[in-house]
């Protein structure tokens, strides 16, 4: 590396951290689960923000996942007495409701520190882009996908939710037809709804962001600071923070609401692991219009 280069270690425990020309990489670095997020993981990513937003090195954030995938959503693997988060059984219904409401309360705080960063987020989407992995490259201040990329919000067939950023973004009628399926898209689509600014071959997607990324990192910090926040703190105070808000007491509700359809899954899961959970989940759903699943098996 020259000497405006640098890489060194973060204590982070499924992260990767560089900087390189002015640019900090953070790469979701669980492949083997697809970047699935869990708790301690979201922890990680939002402590290198600060990291990034702190570093003198870097003008510029890329967000991207090891691997085929972004980031396949939360993980949903059991606790350790074999349940499901979303599964009520053996909680008081008053503990079962805090805890989404908790959870799902601090997501628009997730997105707003997101968005306060002195620094653009360029997310750099090298494959799957699911569930909250979807929310993460929408809140990004850039999306450049490559055209293997695929997307979509499939935990709305086991009674969850979409996130408002997807309207906000791409308007009611996209976000509707994409939501209230959870169907997969792929990046053309994406493209053609404006969820994301450009479309690359996969082959080529990092030298493209990093040079996007570089070319941001000749401006001034103080006008890339500033005019970050005139449009991510501008959205906030037109309207995009309260149209959050109320997200998430839908999404409380839509978590809290376990009933008979997701009682038979989350048993499926239980007794015979998650590929039957997702089988007996998306299958009604087969062929999908787009992405790598679109055909029957």
């Amino acid at each position: 590396m020259n000497s405006n280069s640098e890489s060194r270690p973060m204590p982070y425990e499924d992260l990767l951290y560089a900087v390189e020309d002015g640019v900090a990489t953070i790469t979701l670095n669980r492949p083997t689960r697809m970047n699935a997020l869990t708790q301690r993981m979201e922890v990680d990513l939002h402590r290198a923000f600060d990291d990034a937003d702190a570093d003198r090195a870097a003008k510029v954030i890329i967000l991207t996942g090891a691997g085929a995938a972004f980031c396949a959503g939360y993980d949903m693997e059991p606790a350790p007495d074999g349940r499901n988060a979303l599964d009520p059984t053996g909680k008081p219904l008053a503990q079962f409701i805090e805890f989404w409401q908790r959870h799902d309360g601090s997501r628009v705080g997730k997105w707003a520190h997101m968005w306060k960063l002195g620094k653009p987020i360029i997310a750099a989407v090298n494959g799957w882009a699911m569930g909250g992995g979807f929310w993460y490259q929408l809140a990004a201040d850039i999306t450049i996908a490559s055209d293997n990329a695929v997307f979509a919000q499939p935990e709305v067939r086991h009674v969850s939710n979409s996130s408002y950023l997807f309207t906000a973004l791409c308007g009611w009628k996209a976000a509707n037809r994409w939501a209230l399926t959870g169907d997969h898209f792929d990046a053309r689509e994406a493209y053609r709804i404006g969820m994301v600014n450009e479309v690359v071959p996969h082959e080529k997607l990092m030298d493209e962001v990093r040079t996007l990324a570089r070319r941001i990192a000749l401006v001034p910090e103080p006008s890339l600071r500033l005019n970050k926040a005139i449009a991510m703190q501008g959205m906030q105070a037109a309207g995009v923070h309260a149209g959050l808000l109320l997200e998430g007491t839908f999404s409380t509700l839509a978590h809290a609401s376990h009933n008979e359809h997701r009682e038979k899954l989350l048993d499926a899961q239980l007794k015979d692991g998650m590929k039957t959970f997702l089988q007996l989940r998306d299958g009604p759903f087969k062929p999908e219009p787009m992405g790598p699943h679109s055909k029957p098996r």
